[in-house]
């Protein structure tokens, strides 16, 4: 063979060698692109209560993903602001929330991706949302306390405006709570707006310094003694008095109105990560289990509540939820 084409041929293997390496490299990188996300640790945001924060955090860490998620917890108003201003460039995989807040985003930027859920909800709902709980707002009191002060246990949310109770009183503030709002909703459907303002204005008075930034606020008062009654979750007020605790509650004669909680993943087209839909499913479908006996409301189908406290008197507002229609009710506490 002569030197000439000796060093034809050495090109073209050289060629064809730097080709072969070159389409390896490209698949190396594209393999690594997709397996990137879901190598990355799922971002969870959410605005639960101690209780469900503990489910989740066991479900995922019983079921393979223990050090593979970063949750952090906000206030609603909190991480609802962060949804509505941040849309798709929020650092979040997951989102746990209040339902309205979901919707809303979901409606200004399409900031959910369709779910194959595992479960079926007992009623028609978004293709992006999960239902998580149902929030139910009650009266509760703390027996001791009450009975020192020689105060009545009230049957209404209106008798809470009565001036006996100032002093005595704990809410959550509307402004950062979304249970106080259960309040709200039930004053305005039975009371209609302009009654309401005047016996917010008597709760108000009553509640004085008592006026707490989360739900669980008012409980925490209740529990010490510090006030004598309160408004706040009701599955916090049950699980207390089934613990011992000095604590009871009354349904108020305005009904037990109610809230719903969901998950959603957030849609970051390819850099969606995997990983946080199976996350999704393992909470519907291993930590409603528990979920329901904190929360007993069934909201999937063979789900049962029997044997759990229910309220007798459950409600839900008449009105669709939305953020604007939050922000208008809170208008009425200024």
């Amino acid at each position: 063979m002569n030197r000439k084409l000796k060093k034809t041929l050495a090109g073209l293997c050289l060629i064809g060698t730097l080709t072969l390496l070159g389409a390896c490299g490209k698949s190396s990188a594209s393999e690594s692109h997709a397996s990137a996300a879901s190598d990355k640790k799922v971002v969870i945001y959410t605005n639960a209560d101690e209780e469900p924060v503990n489910v989740i955090k066991k479900v995922l860490d019983t079921n393979g993903y223990k050090n593979k998620y970063v949750l952090q917890s906000f206030g609603t108003s909190e991480l609802g602001g962060k949804l509505l201003a941040e849309g798709k460039h929020i650092e979040a995989d997951l989102v746990t929330m209040s339902t309205f807040y979901l919707d809303s985003a979901q409606k200004k930027s399409q900031l959910f991706k369709p779910l194959k859920l595992a479960a079926t909800p007992l009623t028609k709902v978004p293709d992006f949302e999960a239902p998580m709980t149902t929030q139910e707002g009650v009266i509760f009191y703390n027996t001791k306390a009450l009975k020192e002060a020689n105060l009545p246990v009230p049957k209404s949310l209106a008798e809470l405006a009565d001036s006996k109770y100032k002093g005595q009183l704990s809410i959550s503030d509307i402004k950062h709570s979304s249970t106080a709002w259960l309040l709200f909703q039930a004053l305005i459907e039975q009371y209609g707006e302009n009654k309401t303002k005047t016996i917010l204005k008597g709760i108000y008075q009553n509640a004085g310094d008592h006026i707490e930034e989360s739900g669980s606020g008012p409980l925490k008062k209740v529990r010490v003694g510090e006030v004598a009654l309160g408004f706040g979750l009701r599955h916090q007020a049950v699980k207390d008095k089934q613990d011992g605790l000095p604590i009871d509650y009354v349904e108020p004669t305005e009904g037990t109105y109610s809230l719903t909680e969901s998950l959603a993943v957030v849609d970051k087209g390819k850099k969606t990560n995997p990983a946080a839909e199976k996350m999704l499913n393992l909470i519907v479908t291993k930590g409603r289990k528990e979920l329901i006996k904190d929360y007993p409301s069934a909201l999937y189908q063979n789900e049962s509540t029997q044997g759990l406290e229910i309220a007798k008197d459950q409600k839900v507002f008449a009105k669709k939820l939305t953020p604007e229609l939050l922000k208008q009710h809170a208008e009425l506490a200024e």
